[in-house]
């Protein structure tokens, strides 16, 4: 069974000295099962532990939680936005005003969170995309520093792939912790991956988000390439998408493209903030990324014109509006 008391970040994976007492840490390896067999699993190994919380219900941390208590957990949650617990308080989930009073009250708490800020303010006891490594770090020598031991464990993918328990778990830290709460994680994701020291994950998801965030603008330049050269953009799409250069997010986002449309899975701030951390990581090691910042520069302008909270696919617009000048 697991220790009880333990705190565990998707960006990072933890414990609270105040009320966590029991050492616990994390590690990754490549396994994929189905979610209906990770239950299986969870149940025939008796590893199901009887209370567990979840920290940060946004556009990724709901579906979530819904997958947990829908593989039979006892799922107790926070979010700084009561009214976003509301859908799983239906569907079962017990509710908690802090995050230290979730994770006093259940065996393992997951927390996911957006941003390096939030990350410290529940890492510090306090009421609060991917993290950057010194983010990460920092964290790591914080809890060390009470007793306690940490993992991160930041997630690749986005809205629906989080809704069918398809995600991919990038951790770094220490291997038991990997290893204990693995079944958990086949339950929300498909894939899961140790990169050993702590600040990997999140090196690695920064590298994932830098490629997607370049692939994107490139693919919205080709959209409106064709268009303007008399070529239907729908049928560039198939083209790409049938290709040696497909991708799933081509065939995915590329119809709603074309219409304007922007249904938010992965939101343009948080591509842009991606894109800027990958930038500085480059930086610290000399690595010159011409491509990525050029990017970055995109969607610092669509930024500007308010498409924050649109998913990111929506930088086609500031290229719209600079063929228009």
């Amino acid at each position: 069974m697991l220790q009880p008391k333990v705190l565990l970040f998707f960006f990072y994976f933890l414990k609270f000295a105040g009320f966590l007492r029991n050492k616990i840490t994390f590690i990754l390896h490549l396994t994929k099962y189905h979610p209906s067999q990770a239950r299986a699993n969870l149940k025939a190994a008796d590893e199901l532990p009887g209370r567990i919380g979840f920290l940060g219900l946004g556009i990724m941390g709901s579906p979530m939680a819904q997958n947990l208590i829908k593989a039979g957990c006892d799922v107790t949650v926070w979010n700084r936005t009561k009214s976003k617990c509301d859908a799983l308080i239906n569907l079962g989930a017990k509710y908690k005003p802090s995050p230290e009073e979730v994770a006093a009250s259940c065996d393992v708490t997951f927390a996911m969170l957006a941003d390096p800020e939030s990350a410290i303010d529940v890492a510090c006891g306090k009421h609060g995309a991917a993290i950057d490594g010194s983010t990460s770090k920092l964290i790591n020598e914080h809890i060390k520093a009470t007793g306690a031991l940490f993992l991160e464990a930041p997630v690749s993918g986005s809205k629906k792939p989080a809704e069918d328990g398809q995600l991919i778990f990038l951790t770094a830290g220490d291997k038991s912790l990997y290893d204990t709460v693995s079944p958990f994680l086949d339950i929300m994701g498909k894939s899961r991956f140790y990169l050993g020291e702590v600040g990997n994950g999140a090196a690695m998801k920064l590298v994932v988000n830098m490629i997607m965030g370049s692939m994107m603008a490139s693919f919205s330049e080709g959209l409106l390439l064709s268009e303007k050269v008399g070529l239907d953009p729908n049928v560039l799409v198939e083209v790409v998408s049938q290709g040696a250069i497909s991708a799933p997010m081509y065939s995915l986002k590329g119809p709603s493209m074309v219409k304007s449309l922007y249904p938010t899975a992965f939101p343009l701030k948080h591509q842009q903030k991606d894109l800027r951390l990958a930038l500085e990581l480059a930086e610290s090691v000399s690595q010159s990324t011409p491509i990525a910042a050029a990017a970055n520069e995109l969607y610092k302008v669509a930024k500007s014109h308010g498409l924050n909270d649109e998913d990111f696919s929506a930088v086609i617009e500031v290229l719209k509006a600079k063929s228009k000048e």
